[in-house]
C-alpha cells in the first residue's frame, strides 16, 4: 500500500517527519485540475471577443447562459447582486469543466476525487456563511444557533455541516460512479475484438462516454450551483421575505 501511495501521491510534509496517509496529495487530481484551469483560461479569450459582437450567435448563447443564472439568483435572493451571480457561474463553469475532463486524453475528472468535491463544498459553505453574517450581523448569526433555546445548538451545527455533505458527496458520488461504469465498459470492450466491433457499429462507447461526461457532468454542475444559490437565499433572506 505504501508503494502505491508513494507512486500516485505527493508527500510534501514528509521532509518534516509527517507522512500520515491523510496528508498525501493526489498528483493526478492536481495535474488534472490545472489542465482544466488552463483550458478555461484559453477559452476566455475568444469568448470575450464573441460577446463584443452582439449580433453573433455566440454572443446570444453567452447572454442567455448568464441570464439563466441571473433569473435563478434573483428568485433565490429576491434582488440582483453581481457578487453571488459571478460566484455561482464560476462554480458551474469550473465543475462542468472538471466533470468533462475525461474527454481530454489521459486526463481523469478531478471531481471523482472526494477531496476536490469536499473543497468545493467547503468553499460554497464559507461563502454562504460570510454573506449571512453580512446580511444579518454577527450577533444575529450566532443567536440563530441557540434558537429557540440553547439546547438546539448541536442540531443547528449539524444542520449547517449537512449542507457541505449534501453538496460535496452528491457531486462526488455521481461523478465517481459514472467514471467506474465507463471504465468497466471500456475494459470489457477492450477484452474482445467482438465487443470492440459491436461498440464501433452501435456507437455505444461514444454514447456512454458522452452521457457520463457531458450530460451527467452538466446536470451535476447545475445541481451543485442551484443548491448553492438556494442555500444562500434561505440563509440571507429574512423569514418575512
Amino acid at each position: 500500500m505504501i508503494d502505491v501511495l508513494g507512486h500516485d501521491f505527493w508527500q510534501p510534509l514528509s521532509v518534516f517527519g509527517y507522512d500520515a496517509p491523510w496528508l498525501y496529495i493526489n498528483k493526478h487530481t492536481i495535474i488534472a485540475t490545472w489542465i482544466v484551469l488552463g483550458v478555461l483560461a484559453v477559452f476566455l479569450f475568444p469568448i470575450r471577443f464573441i460577446v463584443r459582437n452582439k449580433n453573433s450567435v455566440g454572443s446570444y448563447l453567452v447572454t442567455r447562459f448568464v441570464d439563466t443564472f441571473m433569473e435563478m439568483q434573483e428568485q433565490a435572493l429576491g434582488v440582483f447582486a453581481f457578487g453571488p451571480l459571478a460566484f455561482v457561474i464560476a462554480l458551474f463553469v469550473f465543475i462542468f469543466a472538471c466533470n468533462c475532463a475525461s474527454l481530454i486524453p489521459f486526463v481523469e475528472e478531478p471531481t471523482q476525487d472526494l477531496n476536490t468535491t469536499l473543497a468545493l463544498g467547503i468553499i460554497a459553505f464559507m461563502y454562504i456563511q460570510f454573506h449571512t453574517i453580512k446580511a444579518h450581523g454577527i450577533k444575529e448569526y450566532i443567536k440563530e444557533y441557540f434558537s429557540p433555546f440553547f439546547l438546539m445548538f448541536p442540531l443547528h451545527v449539524i444542520g449547517k455541516l449537512a449542507n457541505i455533505v449534501s453538496l460535496s458527496f452528491r457531486l462526488y458520488g455521481n461523478i465517481f460512479g459514472g467514471a467506474i461504469i465507463t471504465k468497466i465498459y471500456l475494459n470489457m470492450v477492450q477484452s474482445s475484438w467482438v465487443w470492440q466491433t459491436a461498440g464501433i457499429l452501435t456507437g455505444s462507447g461514444l454514447v456512454i462516454t458522452l452521457f457520463f461526461s457531458l450530460f451527467e457532468g452538466f446536470l451535476q454542475a447545475f445541481v451543485f450551483s442551484m443548491l448553492t444559490i438556494t442555500y444562500l437565499g434561505i440563509a440571507v433572506r429574512n423569514e418575512g421575505d
